[in-house]
């Protein structure tokens, strides 16, 4: 029990004399998400400086040896992806030609969500024209948007867009979305035609898209 409790406390130790950039390789290799310097530096025992510097020592070395993949801090963390000019061979394997794409409503929906956030149903509907729960729904089981409360004034949900979304879009933060916003509706345009007492669709509902859903892009 001794020998036990002794392998215990040097643990942390054996972590931080590991060598700093393959550690960070180790790690990077098998997060779900990007990983942000914080994180890392717990985890390997290092002061973040050290790390933030090691990250980005390493994503000039990929570029500069020209490797198929690259390091990139996207959505406040930092994560291996595939180099652009090499999608294509990444698609053929993964994919094997099925490619799910987003509907073209899905996506006029997610650019009012990306524009408008923190944005209810009703006020999405009111700017596409149409209604949008189906949609909506597709977008909450893909996890590029999510639930972030209610309005005060109506107390319908209101939706914004997740950290999945800015890593899918390779941006860092919603400051680098393209200046488009000042081409949507403004709320106060829209107010008389949302739908704010509808009742929040039925997310175990069937999933019923609105009719331009079925154009694929």
């Amino acid at each position: 029990m001794s020998e036990q409790i002794a392998e215990v406390a040097e643990e942390p130790e054996g972590v931080a004399a590991l060598e700093l950039k393959p550690a960070l390789e180790a790690v990077l290799m098998v997060v779900d998400e990007p990983a942000t310097e914080e994180q890392l530096a717990k985890i390997l025992r290092r002061p973040r400086r050290h790390v933030a510097d090691a990250l980005r020592e390493l994503a000039d070395e990929y570029t500069v040896q020209g490797r198929g993949f690259e390091l990139r801090l996207i959505a406040g963390g930092w994560r291996f992806y595939t180099r652009p000019e090499y999608a294509a061979a990444v698609e053929g394997f993964v994919l094997d030609g099925q490619h799910a794409r987003l509907t073209q409503a899905a996506l006029e929906t997610l650019a009012v969500v990306a524009y408008r956030q923190p944005v209810s149903r009703g006020r999405v509907s009111a700017v596409r024209g149409v209604n949008c729960d189906g949609v909506m729904r597709t977008l909450l089981q893909r996890g590029l948007v999510g639930e972030a409360g209610t309005e005060p004034e109506t107390g319908a949900i209101l939706y914004v867009t997740t950290n999945y979304f800015l890593e899918r879009m390779g941006l860092r933060g919603l400051d680098e979305l393209p200046e488009l916003a000042p081409f949507l509706p403004e709320a106060a345009a829209i107010e008389a035609e949302t739908l704010e007492a509808v009742p929040s669709f039925d997310p175990d509902a069937p999933d019923s898209e609105d009719a331009d859903d079925k154009t694929e892009l």
